[in-house]
């Protein structure tokens, strides 16, 4: 078994612990009412976008999600919340050294970090620290760090996380369908929050398949890009279905995917399919093609 294959499986321990940590941490994430930006890169910003969306529906505040390099100084935030698993990652560095003493109108900008290894330099250019080192990762592609700072994040929103936990023990333990296995393109779709873990799906199929995907906001996909649907390609739904969609899809030949679960757990069978494929195809997981564990740029 590949090693991203076993932290993968780990994912319902490590939201388990997750959602645990949270009264110990409460008082280094973003306080109801303030003006926040999550920041991170890859698969850290999707996580971002899906709390972003999360936490502005629980009515809690203000919530921007950016990648690193496009945050945009010069705009009044209370907090900045950085995403990122390495805590090395030049962007996300770059950022908090120039935001570093930036005053708001409520004061100085606080800054957090959550990350997995504690041991890096990013550890003295934040205000916060949130460290989840149970679920840092060996493997090059991002699963169970990012899923379990997603799983912390919703339960510090007040959402009971057991019904996910739930789900994902069921999406670790499914057999995968044949049909998904041999598809030759995926459609990724989600709506709300949902529409960060599409993000993440596509990448992560990507990454570690070297697999033809897309992702769209679920309602968009009609306005264009189901031309791209037909037989053998999959248009897969996080979350709740658009009324109409099945029959859009059966229209065009291909096959709809829609779990029902939650997006969180839904997307850990992505995690496994593209382990599947890429091992099907005679590519690693653990050494995707032309990736490195951290973005460091000299």
């Amino acid at each position: 078994m590949s090693i991203t294959a076993e932290e993968i499986a780990t994912q319902p321990e490590c939201w388990e612990r997750a959602a645990g940590l949270v009264p110990e941490v409460a008082g280094s994430l973003p306080a109801t009412g303030e003006k926040v930006a999550v920041v991170g890169c890859g698969t850290s910003w999707f996580m971002a976008q899906s709390y972003a969306v999360l936490r502005e529906r629980a009515g809690l505040g203000v919530t921007d999600a950016f990648a690193a390099s496009e945050f945009p100084y010069g705009r009044d935030y209370d907090r900045i919340v950085a995403i990122t698993r390495s805590g090395t990652t030049t962007e996300v560095l770059e950022l908090l050294r120039k935001v570093r003493g930036m005053r708001g109108t409520r004061g100085t900008v606080r800054t957090t970090a959550v990350i997995g290894d504690p041991d890096t330099p990013i550890v003295d250019l934040v205000d916060d620290l949130v460290v989840l080192d149970f679920a840092d990762e060996k493997s090059v592609v991002q699963t169970r760090f990012a899923t379990s700072v997603l799983a912390l994040l919703r339960t510090h929103l007040g959402e009971d996380i057991a019904p996910a936990v739930a789900d994902a023990r069921r999406a670790i333990a499914e057999v995968l369908s044949p049909d998904l296995l041999g598809a030759e393109q995926f459609s990724f779709l989600g709506t709300g929050w949902s529409y960060g873990i599409a993000l993440e799906a596509g990448l992560k199929m990507r990454e570690a398949a070297g697999a033809w995907t897309e992702s769209y906001p679920a309602m968009e996909y009609r306005h264009g890009p189901i031309s791209i649907t037909g037989p053998n390609r999959i248009a897969w739904v996080f979350g709740d279905l658009p009324e109409g969609l099945d029959g859009d899809v059966a229209r065009t030949g291909g096959t709809l995917e829609a779990s029902g679960t939650d997006p969180l757990a839904d997307l850990i069978r992505v995690q496994r399919l593209a382990v599947a494929i890429a091992e099907a195809n005679g590519l690693n997981p653990d050494t995707p093609r032309n990736l490195t564990r951290s973005v460091v740029l000299t």
